[in-house]
């Protein structure tokens, strides 16, 4: 045991005083920061055998050694104890428990209700006088399957603010992906049997909506609408195939989440769980998750440590199939409370269920043989650049790009690459104002200002390396403004593009050296940077491309004489923002509150 820690902490007298009740205990060392925390049936008997059992996992022996002392908190059942781990877990993020990162919320299908439903994509807490169809495990299945829909039943998928103000039909109208509520253009009836059977599309029942439509395609042949009945023809070519194209279907509109653990034989602390969402019958996807401190930890035990940090507080389908054998008790009953309706967990399914556990258990083999294939590479990547540039401890890495238009709308952007992976919720943009247009050298020490200034007064930490995207100049002025700064002595490159801009050409410009360095175009490290430097770029871009959008729409409002700011927030409530005000007639800019025929004739003089 650590002898710091062992001196501050009598483990067999500590023990001695606890109660014999369900709770929770959580770990310290010497620092006072929460090393672990963890849950007991009996809090006496779980805390005492960490330090009377022989034979302890090395990660669990590292770690009692570290305790300086442990506090805990009593419950009234085990179930509560669960909670209260799990939200301390969450919170605390301590170093010896299996982490997973928080996906905060996954995309649903959204119908809304209103006279003329929407189909839209939608994040966030769900509101019971909506109707709601997911999770999804990504956005891109939501975006694909919102697409199919609109080709089959042609449900809108405008926001209210454009509906209720359309005085003609969209281009969605025009290449058949909207049947035109917002116009009249379908009758609300059948608007709303298109709402149904896209709703029972959606729950799984295919058959059922198969059936109905061809039902009503005979009716219309039968009448000699003809047209009616080759629509109706049409929707249900479009449904066989997408049935067809379904990975899982197994003809029952079953809810099921599928959950497999898969470990590397190579290195232990690597394990990956690959989540499968069935809704209504319909494969969804999969999602794997890679946690952290999962090392030595049994699959079973990470299972159990997904199945809590995931679902409490979260929509439960009605059955969750996992590969191992856990203690399941306790969460079923939790899981079934907190949903209103009865959750199973299945740890031994037969037939098509086995057949989805058995593709989840190879989709997660397969998952985590990639993500260990990358990481190598990454490793690969960073040795070879710690080599080229002399950098043994080089782990962090921050680049920094600027993008503007001639000028207008600078952004720089700072993008972070740390322990072999790029961190997105790390990035920053820094919206740059109050200097000359174009002159990247005053906005590249405006956003390292505001970068560094925070560090130097004790917020997060420098970089190992901090990297401009640019020659001579963009390295000099970085480098007046961290010696400004008092950190004159970080390490800093440029990434000069090389002749014709081709990639494999770069040269790496040092503060201080006349002489630049050229990476063979094969060298990892060259590619590691690469990697870096394209990033900062595309996320220049991005940030530049939506500050320039906003403000051209408000600036093209705001040159027009007579227009402020309540009748320029009229106009693009009224059709949808600044294009919808563009194709707008003089007629019907006239029809806008506050706007009348010779102003409504300006606007549309001054926009075309």
């Amino acid at each position: 045991m650590d002898q710091a820690a062992s001196k501050q902490f009598d483990a067999k007298r500590f023990c001695q005083d606890l109660p014999a009740q369900p709770g929770v205990y959580r770990m310290l060392n010497i620092d006072g920061e929460v090393i672990y925390v963890g849950k007991a049936v009996d809090l006496k008997k779980r805390v005492s055998s960490y330090f009377q059992k022989t034979g302890l996992a090395p990660r669990t022996l590292l770690m009692v050694s570290q305790i300086a002392s442990i506090e805990t908190t009593v419950t009234h059942s085990e179930a509560e104890a669960l909670l209260l781990e799990n939200n301390l877990i969450k919170s605390l993020k301590p170093r010896y428990n299996i982490l997973f990162r928080d996906d905060k919320s996954y995309p649903y299908i959204i119908l809304s209700n209103h006279d003329f439903p929407r189909l839209g994509f939608y994040r966030g807490a769900l509101d019971k006088s909506h109707q709601f169809f997911g999770p999804f495990p990504n956005a891109g299945v939501v975006r694909e399957s919102i697409q199919l829909l609109q080709k089959v039943f042609r449900l809108r998928t405008c926001e209210d603010s454009v509906f209720n103000n359309r005085t003609r039909p969209c281009l969605l109208y025009q290449i058949q992906r909207c049947s035109g509520p917002c116009v009249n253009k379908i009758p609300p009836s059948e608007y709303t049997e298109d709402v149904q059977r896209a709703t029972l599309f959606l729950q799984g029942k295919q058959s059922e909506v198969i059936g109905g439509i061809a039902k009503k395609m005979q009716q219309a042949s039968d009448e000699m609408a003809y047209e009616q009945a080759a629509v109706l023809r049409d929707q249900m070519q479009a449904l066989h195939k997408i049935r067809e194209k379904q990975f899982v279907d197994s003809g029952k509109a079953v809810d099921a989440d599928i959950i497999a653990c898969a470990s590397s034989k190579e290195d232990s602390s690597r394990v990956c769980v690959t989540l499968a969402m069935v809704r209504g019958g319909r494969h969804l996807g999969d999602k794997s998750f890679f946690p952290q401190n999962a090392g030595d930890y049994q699959p079973a035990m990470v299972i159990e440590a997904f199945l809590a940090q995931h679902y409490l507080n979260r929509s439960v389908p009605n059955l969750i199939i996992v590969d191992r054998k856990i203690q399941r008790g306790i969460l079923e009953a939790l899981l079934t409370e907190q949903s209103g309706h009865k959750v199973t967990i299945n740890q031994n399914p037969i037939g098509e269920r086995r057949v989805w556990l058995n593709m989840a258990s190879e989709n997660a083999q397969l998952a985590l043989k990639q993500m260990i294939n990358r990481k190598a590479s990454q490793e690969d990547r960073l040795v070879a650049l710690q080599q080229a540039l002399d950098l043994n401890g080089l782990n962090r890495i921050e680049c920094f790009d600027i993008s503007h238009t001639m000028g207008e709308a600078t952004v720089a952007s700072c993008v972070v690459y740390d322990n072999f992976t790029m961190r997105n919720q790390e990035y920053r943009l820094f919206n740059i104002k109050g200097i000359k247009p174009g002159d990247d050298y005053a906005a590249l020490r405006d956003a390292l200002t505001r970068r560094y200034q925070k560090i130097v007064q004790g917020e997060g930490r420098l970089p190992d390396l901090i990297m401009i995207d640019g020659g001579k100049g963009q390295v000099n002025a970085a480098q007046e403004v961290l010696d400004e700064l008092g950190i004159g002595d970080a390490n800093l490159i440029g990434v000069a593009k090389g002749e014709g801009r081709k990639p494999g050409l770069e040269q790496l410009i040092f503060p201080a050296q006349k002489k630049s360095l050229q990476l063979p175009n094969n060298h990892p490290g060259l590619h590691l940077i690469q990697q870096v430097r394209d990033e900062a770029h595309r996320f220049a871009i991005q940030g530049h491309r939506g500050r320039r959008s906003k403000s051209r729409i408000t600036s093209s409002l705001e040159q027009i004489s007579g227009i402020g700011a309540k009748r320029r927030q009229g106009l693009l409530g009224r059709f949808g923002g600044l294009k919808g005000v563009q194709t707008a007639s003089i007629d019907e800019l006239a029809r806008t509150e506050g706007i009348s025929r010779k102003l409504a004739e300006k606007i549309y003089k001054e926009l075309h």
